[in-house]
């Protein structure tokens, strides 16, 4: 079977996500989606479920936390 390059590298994002993003074994359970269509829902989701600020630009979707791979916050209590 061969896979095309498009599809391969929404692979190596999915894969990504699962090491580099706080909350992300979440997000693979299909819980709490790691992508959104506006900025303002990936911030809400930011704030809610990987305690983190901002969002950032993936492709034509957004991702919560102002920066790829960012840590949490220290002051979020669990």
């Amino acid at each position: 079977m061969r896979v095309s390059f498009r599809n391969s590298r929404w692979l190596t994002l999915a894969l990504a996500l699962g090491v580099l993003l706080p909350g992300a074994a979440t997000a693979q359970h299909g819980t709490v989606p790691a992508l959104y269509p506006s900025q303002a829902e990936a911030e809400k989701a930011a704030k809610l479920h990987f305690h983190c600020t901002g969002a950032h630009r993936m492709g034509d979707q957004w991702m919560p936390c102002s920066v790829h791979g960012a840590e949490p916050s220290s002051t979020h209590a669990h």
